[in-house]
């Protein structure tokens, strides 16, 4: 192990200035200094905003996207499906809370995916128009369709996970899927694979090829007897 040397105050005993002492005792006792606050909470940003946002929409790549739609940590997941969504804080934490006392007293890492971190604003009642955007109301987070919002991994059975997340669900708006980890991406609301690839979806839209109008009508049934 490597050694530092530290200042010391000079004895009679012994005219040298310093000493040797281990890492652990004398470096090591203070934390370190770091820009970083120690304590995060996703539902509520240290730092405020700067100006008040916009309500705005989830944001969704017109040329197609998988970002965000598998498993990364986890062995299970819950992953939105219907359309998007704006979440408040207190929805999430609902859901995170309905979670936990589902799986209370068993080993297992839950993961939050998606941050609470847009300003809601609202203005009071019979309020003129020109009066300002409001004071603030909430947190809130934007989520785009197809994304994951909760991961978790464990040593649990797949069903109990199933019903934790079925019960997180029904708390949270919208409608929500159980994936797994190794389940196909999903590009909008099209799962990938079985032969549907990443650029078969964004290439352009097929030309069909033009039917044969008499050999089409050879095959309608004849409404009176020929």
């Amino acid at each position: 192990m490597s050694q530092f040397i530290v200042p010391m105050r000079p004895s009679l005993e012994s005219s040298c200035l310093f000493t040797f002492v281990k890492p652990s005792t004398a470096l090591f006792s203070f934390r370190p200094f770091s820009t970083t606050a120690s304590n995060l909470n996703w539902l509520a940003p240290k730092a405020g905003e700067s100006c008040k946002s916009r309500k705005g929409r989830p944001r969704v790549p017109t040329g197609g996207s998988t970002r965000g739609t598998t498993i990364v940590w986890g062995d299970y997941g819950l992953r939105m499906r219907d359309h998007d969504r704006r979440i408040s804080a207190a929805q999430l934490k609902n859901g995170e809370d309905t979670i936990r006392k589902r799986l209370r007293g068993m080993k297992y890492v839950l993961y939050t995916r998606i941050a609470a971190n847009i300003g809601v604003y609202t203005s009071g009642n019979e309020s003129r128009m020109g009066k300002g955007k409001g004071s603030f109301d909430h947190w809130a987070s934007r989520v785009a369709v197809s994304k994951i919002l909760f991961e978790l991994s464990g040593d649990l059975h797949e069903q109990v996970v199933r019903d934790a997340f079925r019960l997180a669900g029904n708390k949270l708006p919208g409608l929500y899927e159980f994936v797994k980890k190794g389940d196909p991406p999903v590009m909008g609301i099209t799962k990938l694979g079985n032969g549907v690839t990443a650029e078969s979806l964004k290439a352009g839209r097929r030309i069909l090829p033009t039917p044969n109008l008499e050999h089409t009508a050879e095959r309608l049934p004849a409404t009176t007897p020929l």
